[in-house]
């Protein structure tokens, strides 16, 4: 008797590991953007506290963070960075 110890994916297991690396993907950039706005903030000398670092290390929204970083390199208060 022989057995094989190759892996079997159906397409139903491989639908959830592409949207579980996708989801991963995304998270990562998120919190990469989230670091890159908070050592621009640092660079800049704006003073911050941990309520408004929370709130860039939290945010999720790719559009929100990328707004945020660009402001970031203008701002001379981290209202002006976080402004809705």
């Amino acid at each position: 008797m022989t057995t094989t110890t190759g892996e079997y994916h159906s397409e139903f297991t491989e639908k959830f590991v592409r949207k579980g690396l996708a989801k991963g993907l995304a998270k990562g950039k998120a919190e990469g953007k989230a670091e890159s706005v908070l050592q621009i903030i640092d660079a800049r000398n704006i003073p911050t506290d941990a309520r408004h670092r929370h709130q860039i290390l939290s945010c999720t929204d790719p559009d929100r963070l990328s707004t945020w970083l660009r402001r970031a390199l203008d701002a001379t208060t981290i209202d002006e960075v976080l402004a809705d």
